[in-house]
């Protein structure tokens, strides 16, 4: 009896100890600076972060708090930003092609030639985005949200040369002359 008491507070020590080293190891994780594809910063506080040039293929930032991080140049194609916050992020000349962009703030975000072709943006906010240049072919965007892009959509992706206007849908202005 006495040797069954023995092995017990052995494999409650065992235990308790890898519960306490698991604990230990999860209060001091906190995200890396992603380097590879398929990343998951769901939920993640990112705020100011440098992600320039980086290949985020089908990364998933899924209600993450993005303000004022800087994407330029980075590979975010097929990515998933559902809720995401990007308020004056900057997205200048990244590619978000295939992406999930339903519900994110995109307001003050600098957008100056990425690609958002095929790209899924229902419920997000471009509210004073700078869009010079950004080719939205095929993406699916609320109209309202279309509308108030096309006030102020000019300038041709370098990479895909197609005009802002044109991938939004706008229509030309017409010339009363």
């Amino acid at each position: 009896m006495k040797q069954f008491k023995v092995l017990g507070w052995r494999f409650l020590t065992i235990i308790g100890l890898l519960l306490l080293a698991s604990f230990l190891i999860l209060l001091d994780a906190h995200p890396a600076i992603a380097q590879e594809k398929n990343v998951n910063y769901t939920y993640g506080d990112l705020q100011q972060q440098d992600f320039s040039h980086k290949d985020l293929e089908g990364g998933v930032f899924a209600a993450a708090n993005m303000r004022g991080t800087n994407f330029e140049g980075s590979n975010l194609s097929y990515s998933i930003l559902t809720e995401g916050v990007m308020l004056k992020a900057n997205l200048k000349d990244a590619d978000l092609t295939g992406s999930l962009l339903d519900r994110v703030t995109l307001d003050f975000a600098d957008l100056t030639n990425a690609i958002f072709v095929d790209a899924i943006a229902i419920r997000t906010r471009f509210y004073d985005a700078i869009i010079t240049g950004a080719d939205f072919s095929n993406a699916v965007i609320d109209r309202y949200q279309v509308a108030l892009m096309c006030e102020k959509a000019a300038g041709v992706n370098p990479v895909t040369g197609v005009s802002t206007r044109d991938s939004l849908g706008c229509h030309s202005p017409i010339n009363n002359e």
